[in-house]
This record gives C-alpha cells, sequence and structure tokens, in this order.
C-alpha cells in the first residue's frame, strides 16, 4: 500500500520536503495543504518585487510544472485547522478531513504586532508574504509623495524601507533598540549600516518607544518580528515551546509528525541550546530530512547555526554563529571582517563587504574546528583550508560550498 504523505504549509520547508519524499519514495501520495492562493515563492524577494527589481514570474521558488512533476496534489488557498493524531487526519475550514500516514508542519512564522501607542486609530501594512507586498505596492502608489513610518529596524523593516525608497518622499524607522539590525549585528557593524542607509534617505528614531501620535505619515508599516505558527502544533498536543520542537530528524514528539521551517526550534550546533533558527537554507534542509525520514529513508540535520546574508542599497552583510568571546577586526578596502573567538574555537563572524574565504569561516564554526594553535590575527586575514583542514574534509568542504577560485 503506498503511503500518504500530508503537509501543512506551502513553503521553502515544504519545497524540501517534497523533494525529500521524492528522492526516497515515487509513488506514495503527496497532498500540499497551503493557506496562501500562490505558487510557492521565495519570501526574501518580496522586496525586491515591491521595489521593481522582480517580477512575480521569478519570484517562484519552482517552475510552474513543480507540483504535477512530483505528483502533489496541491490544495491552494485552503487552510488547515486541526490535527487530530488519534485518526491521523489533518481538518481544514471548508470542513474537509484529510488522511495522513505521515505528516510535516510547516506553517512558518506570523508577523508580531508589538503595543503601540496609537495603533488602533491606523491603518497599517506588515510586510511577510507575497500579498503583504502586493496590497503595499498599491498603496504606495496611489499615494504621491508618501512619508511613511516603518516600526522595526530589523531585517523586515530594513527590507521594507528599501524597497519603498524611490516611491516616498520620506522614510522614517522607529526601534526600542539602541540599534539597527540587532538579531545580527553587533553595535560597530550596526554602526557601518545605519550611516549607509542614512546616506540613501532612511531617517531614524532609536531607542524610542513608538507613540503614533508624534509622526506626520500617510503609510505605516509594522515590521517588528515574527512569531512561530504553532497553534495547529499546539492544541494537538505536540511540544511547544517558542516554536514547535523537532530532533535532528527533525521530528516532533508526535509519531509519525514532522516539522521545518520558521514554525520549529532545535538545537544549536553553536551552543547547544534548544532555540529558532528561522533562516532559509535550514528551513529547506531541515524540510529535506523530514521528508527523506518521513519516506523511510535516513538523513540527519544537527549543524544549525544562525546565518544570515542580505543586502541594503548596493552593501552586503553576512554573518554566523554567536557573538561572544574575543574579537578580532579587520577593516581594509572599505569591507569589515569580525570574528569572535572562545576557547579556540571560532564562534562567530560579521562581515560587511568583505566575504573572502567565508566559506571556510562557515565550515569553522559548524566544525567546532580546535583553532588554538593559530594566532587570532592570521585567522582572520590569512586563514586557508590547507592550514586547519585534512585533504579529504577540504575537498568536501570545496564541493559543498563551491569555493574554488576564491582563494582558499
Amino acid at each position: 500500500m503506498s503511503m500518504k504523505y500530508v503537509i501543512i504549509g506551502n513553503s521553502i520547508a515544504s519545497t524540501g520536503c517534497i523533494e525529500g519524499i521524492r528522492a526516497t519514495d515515487k509513488d506514495g501520495s503527496i497532498t500540499v495543504i497551503g493557506a496562501e492562493p500562490h505558487h510557492v515563492y521565495g519570501r526574501p524577494l518580496i522586496s525586491y518585487l515591491l521595489e521593481g527589481k522582480t517580477d512575480l514570474e521569478r519570484i517562484k521558488y519552482r517552475p510552474d510544472d513543480f507540483y504535477e512533476v512530483n505528483k502533489c496534489e496541491f490544495l491552494s488557498g485552503v487552510r488547515a485547522v486541526k490535527i487530530d493524531l488519534k485518526d491521523k487526519v489533518v481538518e481544514t475550514e471548508n470542513g474537509g478531513t484529510i488522511p495522513y500516514d505521515k505528516l510535516l508542519i510547516a506553517t512558518g512564522s506570523r508577523p508580531f504586532v508589538p503595543r503601540i501607542t496609537g495603533l488602533e486609530k491606523y491603518e497599517y501594512h506588515t510586510f511577510m508574504t507575497l500579498d503583504d507586498a502586493l496590497r503595499l505596492d498599491k498603496k504606495i502608489r496611489e499615494t504621491a509623495n508618501a512619508k511613511v513610518l516603518i516600526i522595526g529596524a530589523g531585517l523586515i523593516g530594513l527590507k521594507c524601507a528599501e524597497a519603498l525608497r524611490k516611491y516616498a518622499s520620506k522614510i522614517t524607522v522607529v526601534d526600542m533598540a539602541d540599534r539597527v539590525l540587532p538579531s545580527i549585528l553587533d553595535a560597530e557593524g550596526a554602526e557601518i549600516i545605519k550611516k549607509h542607509l542614512e546616506a540613501n534617505g532612511v531617517d531614524f528614531v532609536l531607542s524610542t518607544a513608538a507613540n503614533l501620535d508624534d509622526f506626520k505619515f500617510d503609510i505605516l508599516c509594522v515590521c517588528a518580528g515574527v512569531i512561530p505558527e504553532t497553534g495547529l502544533a499546539k492544541a494537538a498536543g505536540l511540544e511547544v515551546g517558542r516554536g514547535i520542537f523537532i530532533d535532528d530528524r527533525a521530528a516532533t514528539t508526535a509519531i509519525d509528525v514532522y516539522a521545518a521551517g520558521d514554525c520549529t526550534e532545535s538545537v544549536s550546533g553553536v551552543t547547544g541550546a534548544r532555540g529558532a533558527t528561522p533562516i532559509l537554507p535550514n528551513a529547506y534542509i531541515q524540510g529535506e530530512t523530514a521528508g527523506i525520514n518521513m519516506a523511510g529513508g535516513r538523513a540527519v540535520c544537527d549543524k544549525y547555526i544562525p546565518m544570515n546574508a542580505i543586502g541594503f542599497f548596493g552593501k552586503h552583510i553576512l554573518t554566523a554563529g554567536v557573538y561572544d568571546g574575543e574579537t578580532v577586526t579587520v577593516k581594509r578596502d572599505g569591507g569589515f571582517k569580525k570574528l569572535f573567538i572562545k576557547d579556540g574555537l571560532l564562534k562567530g563572524y560579521i562581515f560587511i563587504d568583505d566575504f573572502k574565504r567565508a566559506g571556510i569561516y562557515t565550515a569553522l564554526i559548524r566544525d567546532k574546528t580546535d583553532l588554538s594553535g593559530i594566532d587570532s590575527d592570521a585567522l582572520a586575514d590569512d586563514i586557508s583550508l590547507a592550514r586547519v583542514y585534512k585533504k579529504n574534509r577540504r575537498d568536501e568542504i570545496l564541493k559543498k560550498t563551491d569555493l574554488r577560485g576564491q582563494g582558499v
């Protein structure tokens, strides 16, 4: 009898799961329940869509025939409302019941809307989904010389600011934090990015709780972060903290139920602590791992590390790991590189417009490579694979990260 696979969510994690299943099981049925009425798309691309740098076709994460080729039934614009673990069915808002043998929960996250003085008096936009971007695009085009107020100086808020800049007469970003991008940059790196954004016409009001009555604006965007979407899992009785807890096989605490992506939390490959790592590459890897295991294969994903790659107005940032330990900083040719080293291990890094050998540094963090015999200045300025890895591991890293030709 063929297996029945059900996936709640139509996302990057879901795509990984479908491809993981099909790598092992070519014939089992796959049903994808997608609350959004869209083909799977890359969410990081919605800012470029709004900015006019891409279009609705190019933001698709897979070709139009993806579901057909992988023999999936895609329920577009349908919301799952209940998981029945006993009878192994998923109930949908239209009264349907979908039985499963193996289930993936990939419900992602939802916008966090903090308490903001005066918010109840204003229409506001969030900036997480394709529909959010389309609504905001319509609004900004209808509002000549718009003054835009953005609540949140994190990744979402600043990408929103970049996307709207060419349409708006003024953009102001407000945040309670004392710096921009507080989740991924230290104070020194944040100041570099803040100055760059200011030079491109974005104003900031930091260390301030927003009172909307203090600002004049035409368009309000609330971009204060995200919350893992765990309601279905929690109601079903799965173990849930900030996210749905998964092990290194992407399995939850319920039999035959897996989870992947922004709705999850797992054990960090850097700190060993449990937490969320809501980034696109991890979502795909978790989904693929889940799919392989759901189909009877064997796969693990146990080296999660926080990573971010993002750019604003031509200045690019790459970060990884945690910022703990002694620091080594290199500034050259307009670039900025900072390493965080503790107990002979590279714990994290911040790179701004200086990405030479970034793949090596990422591997050093993931592998927890002992660097105690290497001078810290040499580590920052003259690292090479040959210096820290044996040949078989060097070849593996080169294959995985495509570092050939980058001076490693």
